[in-house]
């Protein structure tokens, strides 16, 4: 039997075992994970573990899955790493018979790019748990599906595992990539641990399991539209100014939270950042996304005030816990005009929140010894955390949840008064999150999202001319204000230097900015200007992610709870012949929190793709816009109407007939006398 299942695989790993490889000191490395296994799951995971096994090394694999197991509480196969440094090399420099084959080699390589990656070692691109795959024996599987796949085959993976090759045609998508979509009754956190565990579940975050993350710089251009618009919403900044001379307070330098004090920079603002991990703030220090850096809270106040009274942007980094930081500028009487978190609270008890009053070695060191304990303090914290904000938002501060599920974390340690209706979260929370307040209606019910590119070239001069194309459009279709925002965001990004791994970035735009810029882009390739170009986004967008907490918490018609768009706008990507497309459980709130559906179209300068692009860019953005403008948001509702006159004849939007509440109230009194 052994002989008949190795006989039938000509795309396996080796007979040989690679040598185990040498690690790189002091690079950061994953907590060991929280896996409560039978002993009977332990030797399941062993035996899930050994299906990438050659039989004759199944002896040897076997003792060291086991040890993997019991010292970090995941399989990770390390020995299956490769030697040295993983990063994203130009596309002419890998193996394969398409482009989109290679691409995907840039992008996943790119994704573990020490530069890039929070635990590169555990394959986690961000947010302390997103994975690219969750093995390194399903990456070199990967590499080698990837390294024969033609442009009429398609590569199926499932959370991280590459199912196999199937026939296909040159319009369908090349790879198409699910994660960690559990089964209802078990969508929760303590069954995908479980399943983590045993080795068939992954959790992608939002873009890593996609490999479409294209570091921080992707969550930059958000936070400063959050903190640019959150100016105009709430503290009367002018449509053509800036955060000059105000303060925002908040948590988080990983992967994602470590955009904010850049984007505070960018936006005028002094920004203070608490981070508790000093690797992180080492990082975003050397790589200028923080302009200072303390453990010091006094050398910390000091530092904003002189930048406050000069009206200058700085963004402070300080080494130690938000919380004490809340207290320290509350009791010295200190404004805030603006404040969030961006710990990873969507997995709060794994790491994700480290309590007040432990030092970040001392939180890894528990997390270990005792996760009971350190679930206990994590509610403590969590709870003052909370009351801290509230003090804070009696002196006129205004705080935004930034769609980790802060506010979710803090009801479920025990705080119902953080919800509306002061029982369940049902109707959201006390303080609204970023989307419902901010971004819902300035930016994605207009259909305004972020739309990302990779050079594939990795060539800094393809991605200054991407750049500059792109400027070009924005400023000859300026229409309104998030327009002239957008164009001063990508005029200023090489100056502001937010390339991190491969020459990539990030620009909001709406269905037809991001249908236009991707047609130009490929013509670009076509005569020679520019080497390949892949092209994806954040699955945080208009329209590619279902999320109660965060991306749908500004549609008001019950349907947040739904996960249809999400899932229309995945199916709908392939049905249109998207390079690779993906679909996750999770996202940047938690398991059972959210679905989100992305994609990646790689550009090859063809008319195939010129053809693909006008079918599939205005659908992956509209399809939002639709669901939004069903659930009444005016903003929406303009924005479908405009787009059917000009796509009259091809499309058509379902537009609700809206009712007056006069007529529902009656009608209720009418009922009650019945």
């Amino acid at each position: 039997m052994e002989n008949y299942i190795s006989d039938a695989m000509t795309i396996k790993l080796d007979d040989q075992l690679p040598e185990y490889p040498a690690f790189v000191p002091g690079c950061r490395r994953a907590p060991r994970r929280e896996s409560q296994l039978s002993e009977a799951d332990k030797a399941l995971a062993i035996r899930n573990a050994l299906r990438y096994i050659p039989p004759q090394h199944h002896a040897q694999m076997a003792e060291e899955f086991a040890r993997e197991l019991q010292e970090h509480g995941r399989i990770y196969g390390y020995r299956f790493r490769p030697q040295g440094r993983i990063y994203g090399r130009p596309i002419d420099e890998y193996k394969g018979n398409c482009t989109e084959a290679k691409a995907f080699q840039v992008m996943i390589d790119n994704n573990l790019d020490f530069d890039v990656a929070l635990y590169p070692y555990e394959l986690v691109t961000y947010g302390e748990t997103g994975q690219v795959c969750q093995n390194w024996m399903q990456y070199r599987l990967i590499k080698k599906y990837l390294e024969v796949m033609t442009d009429q085959q398609t590569l199926v993976v499932m959370s991280g595992h590459p199912l196999g090759l199937f026939h296909s045609h040159k319009l369908a998508p090349r790879c198409i990539i699910t994660n960690g979509l559990m089964v209802g009754s078990f969508d929760d956190q303590k069954n995908f641990n479980r399943a983590a565990a045993l080795g068939v579940a992954n959790y992608g975050q939002m873009t890593a399991g996609g490999w479409m993350y294209i570091g921080p710089q992707g969550i930059v251009h958000g936070t400063f539209n959050t903190l640019l618009n959150a100016g105009r919403l709430k503290l009367g900044i002018p449509a053509d100014g800036n955060l000059a001379g105000r303060l925002f307070v908040s948590a988080g330098l990983g992967g994602m939270s470590g955009a904010q004090g850049k984007a505070a920079e960018i936006a005028g603002a002094v920004s203070i950042i608490a981070e508790v991990d000093d690797s992180r703030i080492d990082t975003r220090f050397t790589q200028g996304w923080v302009s200072r850096r303390t453990d010091s809270l006094e050398e910390a106040l000091s530092m904003a005030r002189e930048k406050l009274a000069a009206r200058e942007p700085c963004a402070i980094a300080y080494h130690g816990n938000i919380v004490d930081l809340l207290e320290y500028l509350y009791d010295n009487n200190v404004h805030v005009d603006l404040m969030s978190d961006q710990t990873s609270c969507h997995v709060p008890y794994d790491g994700g929140y480290c309590p007040q009053g432990l030092t970040f070695a001392q939180r890894t060191e528990m997390l270990d010894r005792d996760p009971a304990g350190f679930r206990v303090l994590v509610d403590q914290s969590l709870r003052h955390h909370y009351e801290m904000i509230c003090k804070f938002h009696q002196r006129g501060t205004y705080f935004f949840d930034y769609g980790n599920s802060f506010l979710k974390a803090v009801f479920d340690a025990g705080v119902t008064a953080v919800c509306k209706n002061g029982v369940n979260d049902l109707d959201g929370f006390v303080f609204p999150s970023y989307v419902e307040d901010i971004l819902g209606p300035c930016l994605f019910d207009f259909g305004y999202g972020p739309f990302r590119w990779c050079c594939l070239s990795r060539d800094p001069a393809d991605l200054d001319k991407t750049d500059a194309a792109a400027a070009e459009y924005i400023l000859a279709h300026n229409r309104r204000y998030q327009d002239y925002d957008n164009y001063v965001w990508v005029r200023d990004a090489k100056r502001n230097k937010l390339v991190v791994g491969t020459q990539c970035r990030i620009l909001y735009q709406d269905a037809m900015g991001r249908m236009n810029i991707a047609l130009k882009f490929n013509e670009m390739v076509r005569n020679g200007e520019i080497g390949p170009v892949m092209l994806g986004r954040d699955h945080h967008d208009t329209g590619g992610t279902d999320s109660p907490f965060r991306e749908t918490s500004n549609i008001k018609d019950g349907s947040n709870i739904m996960a249809d768009m999400a899932t229309q706008c995945f199916a709908g990507n392939a049905a249109r012949g998207m390079s690779l497309i993906a679909l996750h459980n999770g996202g940047g709130v938690g398991v059972g929190k959210a679905i989100n559906g992305g994609f990646g179209m790689v550009l090859d300068g063809s008319q195939r793709v010129d053809d693909i692009l006008r079918m599939s860019m205005p659908w992956d953005t509209m399809v939002g816009v639709s669901r939004r403008a069903w659930a009444r948001n005016e903003n929406a509702l303009t924005t479908a109407a405009e787009y059917n006159k000009l796509y009259a004849g091809q499309d058509h939007i379902t537009l609700p007939y809206l009712a007056e509440d006069e007529v529902v109230e009656q009608a209720l009194r009418a009922a009650e006398q019945m």
